[in-house]
């Protein structure tokens, strides 16, 4: 099952609802890919709260999918990992380097907003 994707003025949300196959992973990356560039998003939030279990290929993929919105314009935001998927990731050497992260979709959306604006005072979202 996708990945719902909703489009939110400039920003995309992405709510994963259960654990992602591999296939499930790599259609979110490229369907989030294709959308940033139709809709001239600025941001993407993908919220995580749902899952229980992050193994290395989704965060290594989720990290890919934040390097490749920047190079499109845009910023990515992680929201809602579970204390015990953070305390598992930590444990096992996962690394989410270069991805924001906030608690919560409201946190992710305010992230986005004063990413914006410092981009704009610097000439761009990409960095």
């Amino acid at each position: 099952m996708p990945v719902p994707i909703l489009k939110q003025g400039s920003v995309l949300i992405a709510s994963i609802q259960r654990a992602l196959t591999d296939t499930d992973v790599l259609l979110l990356q490229q369907k989030l890919i294709e959308q940033v560039g139709r809709y001239r998003s600025r941001g993407i939030v993908v919220d995580v709260a749902a899952i229980d279990v992050m193994d290395s290929f989704v965060a290594r993929s989720l990290r890919a999918i934040a390097q490749m919105t920047r190079l499109r314009g845009a910023e990515m935001v992680l929201v809602g990992i579970q204390p015990e998927v953070a305390f598992a990731m930590v444990q096992l050497g996962t690394s989410l380097e270069d991805v924001h992260t906030a608690l919560d979709l409201e946190e992710g959306l305010a992230l986005l907003e004063s990413l914006g604006g410092e981009a704009e005072r610097h000439g761009g979202l990409a960095g």
